[in-house]
């Protein structure tokens, strides 16, 4: 309410072709509407829903830190006892990630500036109440993990040459111990300690689709690689088994779907043995237990399951938690105990334990639903619908009560290999709850989830077959009795706020407005910009706008080449320090679609990154997104 007082008082004059602008110096607001005080009042709630996220607990399980917001921003929170008292830990200005418990008490953590993604590690110690920067508060870091013995840390850093994410190792207490462990070219990162501490995994992150395995010696930095080098394949978690002989890991190598295989190091050639093949899904998370079993989740439809399998019997079971999403998986390390969030459509994050000992499940924290009544919550109706190509579609679907017909948002996921799943979301909520509107969060090809095989079917050349997905989808709701064909809207952030542009450009018939949030516009102009660390794997995924081939595709593909086309409303939302799609991107989409005689909402934030993280921004930001889509969406 502040900022947004503040922002009236210090409105600027209009810009020369009499855009309306409010700048407060940190939020920029350009065509926007005023803010009526009855939204206010009907968003208040909604936007005071909280979710907790486990992340790290003591070595028996007694003690637990979580991460959530009371303030603007995440921080971490020690809790000693399930549904006790939430001590926080961490009071910055920018949100707190990855936190590790240490065995005398300190927390190791991560934490950027205003959103530019240049993670610094920092030791806290809640008893002496200091802190210690342990990197060297510029570069890029990240994926802190320590040693069995909790001696030793590594973690990545791109302070060598501002690309390469090499690996560092220190004590994780003077930021004088650090040390390069291994000097790489592209993006690295830890997998797992040996028991005895003389060997890591590391994973070399190629693409999506493709990456490697190594073992590292410490003392000596020599590597060996574990995965073939064909056939090409991407692994995902890996964890060395008690002996350091052999090692678990999720790999897609076989097959479609990612599958968990046992390695034995041992011989000259390693030995790969698949476990739980018949599981037709993607196994995700995994986890070492203390007693030698494995805890593992499988993404199953979008929803997520979790499994215990015992090595030494071959028995595997399903573990019996509530239909949603399982996150954070983590063990203890001497107690047979496993800590992970839980979430569902109709459940905020909280988090949980499982003790295998007693077969129970707790629950630790219980996450405010702003004084919101859960039982009053949608669940979705996962569909198919056919795209052009006779390819099925897979989306969630919520729909508020009663006949219809209901106007429709359209819901698309960024990534563009990420995957819209079934986890809680206050504006979905918000949309079909309070404003009647029905909404549809699609997987449209290129999504994770469902196959290596359509994960890449929307790779170079065929970038605007997901587009095509978007277009179906609007042929499937014209024909559907309860929906209105003629009142459709389409929201999405980072790549799917490149989807709400190209498909602004391609079914402006069809569409009332779109929502941008940190999108792409010009797909040369954003290789060209985003953060040199991870260009190359974006042109692994987009294509190399060098090819001059190529270069001429990505340029005819991009919607900034066709605005002309655009007749919908649009409202766009960008950060200024976002390393990824760089504020350039939005900047120039805007002026272009003025320059075509169109309108166009425009909401900046110099203080965020990839997405609005600060609750001042998110709030201002999710009214002015309702009062968008009702006044497009209610027009008759």
């Amino acid at each position: 309410m502040i900022r947004l007082l503040l922002l009236l008082l210090l409105a600027t004059p209009a810009l020369a072709d009499e855009v309306p602008v409010i700048d407060d110096g940190v939020v920029r607001l350009e065509g926007t509407a005023e803010i009526p005080d009855a939204l206010r009042q009907r968003l208040n709630a909604w936007q005071n829903v909280r979710w907790t996220s486990f992340r790290d607990f003591s070595a028996d399980g007694s003690r637990m830190l979580v991460t959530t917001r009371f303030g603007e921003v995440g921080q971490v929170h020690l809790l000693e006892a399930p549904l006790g008292a939430r001590q926080q830990l961490t009071f910055g200005l920018e949100p707190a990630t990855e936190p590790l418990l240490q065995q005398d008490g300190s927390v190791v953590y991560t934490t950027d500036f205003g959103g530019n993604e240049q993670k610094q590690i920092v030791r806290l110690d809640p008893r002496a109440a200091t802190t210690t920067l342990l990197t060297d508060g510029e570069s890029k870091h990240g994926s802190p993990l320590f040693s069995p013995s909790g001696d030793r840390m590594v973690f990545t850093s791109n302070a060598r040459n501002g690309k390469d994410m090499d690996l560092y190792i220190g004590d994780g207490r003077d930021p004088a111990s650090n040390r390069i462990l291994l000097e790489v070219d592209g993006y690295w990162g830890p997998g797992d300690w040996s028991a005895d501490g003389t060997k890591l995994l590391v994973w070399h992150y190629l693409s999506s689709t493709d990456s490697e395995l190594f073992v590292v010696d410490v003392a000596t930095g020599k590597t060996k690689q574990i995965s073939p080098k064909n056939p090409r394949a991407s692994y995902g978690r890996a964890l060395f088994d008690a002996s350091g002989e052999a090692i678990y890991t999720t790999t897609d190598r076989d097959g479609e779907f990612t599958e968990l295989f046992r390695v034995d190091l041992k011989p000259r050639k390693p030995k790969w043995t698949p476990i739980a093949r018949d599981l037709s899904w993607n196994v995700e998370s995994l986890e070492r237990l203390s007693d030698g079993r494995l805890a593992f989740t499988v993404n199953e439809d979008g929803y997520g399951s979790l499994f215990l399998y015992d090595p030494s019997s071959g028995e595997r079971s399903r573990v019996d938690v509530p239909k949603g999403l399982v996150r954070n998986l983590k063990a203890a390390k001497s107690t047979p105990v496993l800590g992970f969030t839980l979430t569902g459509p109709t459940r905020t994050g909280d988090a949980f334990t499982y003790d295998l000992a007693t077969s129970s499940l707790v629950r630790w924290t219980k996450s405010e639903l702003g004084g919101l009544r859960a039982d009053g919550f949608s669940e979705p109706e996962l569909i198919r619908y056919p795209s052009f190509d006779g390819k099925q579609i897979p989306a969630f679907l919520y729909k508020p009560e009663g006949e219809g017909p209901f106007p429709v948002v359209v819901d698309i996921h960024g990534g563009p290999e990420g995957q819209s799943r079934p986890w809680f979301s206050s504006r979905t909520q918000f949309l079909v709850q309070e404003a009647g509107v029905a909404v549809i969060v699609p997987n449209v090809r290129g999504s994770r989830g469902y196959g290596k095989t359509w994960l890449k079917l929307d790779n170079g050349f065929a970038r605007e077959d997901s587009v095509k997905d978007i277009g179906s989808l609007l042929d499937w709701v014209g024909a559907q009795n309860d929906l209105k064909a003629d009142r459709v809207a389409v929201t999405g952030g980072s790549y799917g706020g490149y989807m709400v542009l190209a498909a602004l450009v391609h079914f402006s018939d069809r569409l009332v407005a779109g929502v941008d949030v940190v999108g792409i516009s010009n797909f040369v102009t954003f290789l060209e910009n985003t953060k040199e660390y991870r260009r190359d794997l974006r042109r692994v995924e987009y294509g190399d706008e060098r090819d001059p081939k190529m270069r001429k595709h990505l340029e005819a593909i991009s919607p900034l080449a066709h605005v002309d086309r655009i007749d919908a409303a649009l409202f766009v939302g960008h950060g200024a320090n976002d390393p990824r799609v760089p504020v350039g991107e939005a900047e120039q989409v805007v002026k272009a679609v003025r320059a075509s005689g169109k309108d166009v909402w425009y909401m900046l934030a110099r203080n965020e990154g990839h997405g609005f993280g600060k609750k001042v921004n998110r709030d201002t930001f999710s009214l002015l997104r309702v009062l968008f889509l009702e006044r497009h969406l209610k027009a008759e």
